[in-house]
C-alpha cells in the first residue's frame, strides 16, 4: 500500500523559521534509512503559506484566497509518499521520525487510493491514457 505522510505545521515553519543543521541531519539519516528499506518514493517540504494561495470551487465560480492562512491545526509543513506492507507499518516509521518542529508536532498518516479502488472507472481511464499517449507521439 501507499501512504502520504503529512507533517502538520507549526507556527515556527509558517513564519519561515528552519531547523538548526543537527536536526536537517537528523532527518536526512532517517530519509536514508528510509530510502534504502525501499519505502520512500518522494517527498518535500513546502514554503509557509504567506507564499501561496488557495481556490475555492463553489459551483461554477472560483473565488482566490492568498495566504497566510489562520488556522495553523490545518496546514502542512512537508509530505512524503511511502509503499508500506500495512498502516502499523507506517505507524512504526513515523514514530522513529525526528522531531524537526520547535514546539509540538502532529505528523498525520493517510492510505492513498489505489486503482483496484476505481475498478468501475479503471477501463475508461485506460482508454484516455492511451489516447493522451498516442497523441504525444
Amino acid at each position: 500500500m501507499k501512504v502520504m505522510v503529512i507533517v502538520k505545521a507549526s507556527k515556527a515553519s509558517e513564519a519561515g523559521e528552519m531547523p538548526p543543521p543537527e536536526m536537517f541531519s537528523a532527518m536526512r539519516k532517517f530519509n536514508e534509512e528510509l530510502i534504502n528499506a525501499g519505502i520512500m518514493l518522494g517527498g518535500a517540504g513546502l514554503t509557509p503559506s504567506s507564499r501561496g494561495a488557495r481556490v475555492r470551487f463553489s459551483g461554477s465560480n472560483r473565488t482566490v484566497t492568498d495566504g497566510p492562512f489562520a488556522e495553523t491545526k490545518e496546514l502542512i509543513a512537508g509530505f512524503s509518499v511511502w509503499k508500506v506492507s500495512s498502516l502499523q507499518e507506517a505507524i512504526d516509521w513515523v514514530k522513529k521520525c525526528p522531531n524537526l518542529m520547535f514546539d509540538d508536532c502532529d505528523i498525520e498518516i493517510r492510505p492513498l487510493f489505489g486503482p483496484e479502488d476505481f475498478a468501475a472507472e479503471l477501463p475508461k481511464q485506460q482508454e484516455l491514457q492511451a489516447r493522451l499517449i498516442s497523441g504525444l507521439k
